[in-house]
């Protein structure tokens, strides 16, 4: 069994464009698109909603689910029927997110709306009538779907469709490479590597991380001329497990070498994910330490947070610190050092604490009072805190070195690295 089809619904829960479900009826896509605005409006947030939802059919022995996504203010959903691995339908949902990105930039309903005619043939194009996924390429889409353009939305309505066509190639998968086009050139032959890891930890309150993981991603752009073929080395590459990489990559060159070996796509692409793993038992040190002092009495609480940074040479930005106050919570006052600032949301019942920038070694606070409706107050026993360090990695990779062989020039490699974090401290 396969995918059904998918549909993308806008804010209000109306569908904007979906499949040509053929070999279905026309009530088919109807009961999935019900089924998930009844489970949006019966629930409390939009993410208590289960990702894969029932949905009884008219036929009672033909049950079916309905797999979605939110994007943005859109809600994407793909109805399965028969034993479909979950995970399997989420992958091609997020594969199609990414080609109306590179297609359109920012998605909107208003985007989708003013292109329909290229979404529709994207739609038919990445997922066949037998509900498999198909070319789902963006360099391979770009041969056979116009990207939309306003020179040929004006020859369009002109009558000239013919001469809006700019593509150098007049033949839909003439490259040897399904993800690269043929005749690419560049004046600038240069491409970009970004290193961009996450840091996900649980810190108990003596400040010891009951769990830590970070997680990598090698985000590539290449504009290089030709068919060339790259052979990237990394400077710590020991360390990295659960290594998952783009379909260019040579498996056998990296299970040897520890080498990426690939004829890359044009333009943006993730080359790899993986898994940051220490050597020993060593833990991955949290870049910050939190001392917080709350004192809980009748009706309300007291409370003195102090952050302080472990790095020396970097600084930690757009760090900002999350409290949910209880349900009850019905206000808050504060005094916050260095400039940072603090809002209290009274719909969320959060308090949100934000620094732009904390230099090495600097420390913030935070210190005030908030007040319940309720006589036992029952704020959240941790914070959460979000944090970026640019030209930072946790697991210090590096690249240390990039051969190109089939072609005749020497590109300009350019490298950058940026971690973020997502820590709940508690207290």
């Amino acid at each position: 069994m396969a995918i059904d089809g998918l549909i993308i619904l806008d804010t209000a829960g109306r569908p904007i464009i979906q499949s040509g479900f053929r070999s279905s009826s026309s009530a088919y896509p109807l009961l999935h698109i019900e089924a998930l605005n009844n489970a949006l409006s019966k629930a409390s947030r939009p993410s208590d909603v289960d990702p894969v939802l029932y949905v009884s059919s008219l036929e009672l022995d033909t049950p079916s689910a309905c797999c979605h996504v939110k994007h943005g203010d859109l809600r994407l959903l793909c109805p399965v029927s028969g034993d479909v691995n979950p995970l399997y339908v989420f992958a091609f949902l997020q594969t199609f997110i990414d080609i109306l990105r590179e297609y359109f930039g920012q998605i909107s309903a208003e985007t989708l709306k003013d292109n329909f005619d290229v979404v529709y043939q994207l739609l038919e194009e990445t997922l066949d009538a037998s509900g498999h996924p198909s070319t789902t390429y963006p360099n391979a889409l770009r041969d056979i779907v116009l990207p939309p353009s306003l020179l040929q939305k004006v020859l369009s309505v002109a009558g000239v469709t013919g001469l809006a066509n700019q593509s150098s190639n007049q033949h839909p998968f003439a490259s040897p490479i399904p993800w690269r086009k043929t005749g690419v050139r560049y004046n600038a032959n240069e491409v970009f590597f970004d290193l961009l890891e996450e840091l996900r930890a649980v810190v108990n309150k003596n400040g010891i991380a009951a769990m830590s993981q970070v997680w990598g991603t090698v985000h590539a752009n290449s504009r290089l001329s030709g068919t060339p073929d790259l052979l990237l080395s990394f400077a710590g590459s020991q360390t990295l497990t659960d290594c998952s990489f783009h379909p260019c990559v040579r498996l056998q060159r990296w299970t040897r070498d520890k080498q990426l070996s690939f004829v890359p796509p044009d333009g943006q692409f993730t080359l790899m994910s993986y898994r940051y793993q220490p050597a020993g038992t060593h833990a991955i040190a949290i870049p910050f330490t939190v001392k917080a002092s709350v004192v809980i009495d009748e009706s309300k609480g007291t409370f003195d947070v102090i952050v302080t940074s472990r790095l020396t040479t970097r600084t930690i930005e757009k760090m900002t610190v999350d409290w949910f106050l209880g349900e009850t919570a019905s206000g808050a006052s504060c005094a916050a050092s260095n400039s940072s600032s603090w809002t209290f949301d009274s719909r969320a019942r959060t308090l949100r604490w934000e620094m732009k920038n904390i230099t090495p070694s600097s420390s913030f606070n935070l210190r005030g009072h908030f007040a319940t409706t309720n006589k036992v107050p029952r704020p959240a026993r941790g914070f959460r805190i979000k944090f970026e360090v640019l030209q930072h990695t946790f697991s210090s990779l590096k690249v240390d070195q990039l051969k190109l062989t089939g072609e005749m020039y020497k590109p300009y490699k350019g490298v950058r690295g940026r971690s973020m974090g997502d820590v709940e401290w508690r207290w």
